[in-house]
């Protein structure tokens, strides 16, 4: 079967997943029929700390609780890797993507102790949103089929957005800030005073005020730097809305 085939027919099976053990057979079955045994979906994150992220795999057994027990979530030199690229890149390669050091390498031997061979990963970033990845792995001693870049990388795009569906379903209902506040909390991302915000927006510095007291009462934030991290991660404000473009005013 074509790469081309099997991303096509992954795609229509993904749209109709409503659960995470829908998500894993799906990936199991993709995976199979390409040939390849493992698979890991995976956010980023300290999963001891992120009881909302997405984590699917069938690895082989014990590798979640070494993984868990070292704390590997956010230091993972393929997560790393897949921090520098915006496609997806075969695990050989990785040394020209980072620099691997000691224990990078020895997290990859024990990969290979388990049963793991060459693997692809494709990048899966949002903006607002913790960084993952979609991993497919060969057992150890096989090799990845020759066409397993182009079928990775849109098997695993589809299959994490699958999973951010997944998490959305399971999130609270997002307490948002009113298109003013966010307008003020955008610029005080990028450095300006509460005077400095009142200017440029044209309105009482006792307004500014009163629009930080109430974004914060609505998100329980303690300070103007927490409201700019908590909209960043909440996607309501975007990198390039915090960045120093606005050259400030002169102090008076």
């Amino acid at each position: 079967m074509s790469a081309f085939r099997a991303a096509s027919d992954f795609a229509r099976t993904i749209s109709g997943v409503r659960t995470r053990e829908g998500l894993s057979d799906a990936l199991a079955e993709a995976s199979g029929r390409m040939g390849i045994r493992y698979f890991a979906l995976s956010h980023h994150v300290d999963f001891s700390r992120e009881p909302l992220g997405m984590r699917l795999h069938n690895y082989p057994d014990g590798w979640q609780e070494y993984y868990d027990a070292n704390g590997l979530g956010l230091s993972d030199p393929i997560h790393r890797a897949s921090h520098f690229t915006a496609g997806g890149f075969l695990w050989r390669d990785v040394p020209r993507i980072i620099s691997l050091q000691p224990s990078d390498l020895k997290l990859l031997e024990r990969g290979r102790m388990i049963g793991l061979g060459d693997g692809v990963t494709v990048p899966a970033h949002v903006p607002g949103e913790a960084r993952g990845s979609c991993t497919f792995a060969a057992e150890a001693g096989k090799n990845l089929p020759g066409d397993v870049l182009p079928w990775a990388q849109a098997v695993g795009l589809f299959a994490f957005e699958g999973a951010r569906r997944l998490v959305r379903q399971r999130r609270p209902e997002r307490v948002r800030v009113s298109e003013r506040q966010r307008d003020c909390i955008a610029l005080a991302g990028r450095g300006l005073s509460n005077k400095q915000i009142a200017r440029l927006l044209g309105i009482g510095y006792e307004t500014v005020l009163e629009h930080f007291r109430e974004a914060r009462a609505r998100l329980d934030a303690a300070n103007r730097t927490e409201l700019v991290v908590l909209l960043l991660a909440d996607g309501q404000l975007c990198i390039d809305d915090v960045k120093p473009r606005i050259q400030p005013f002169a102090r008076p």
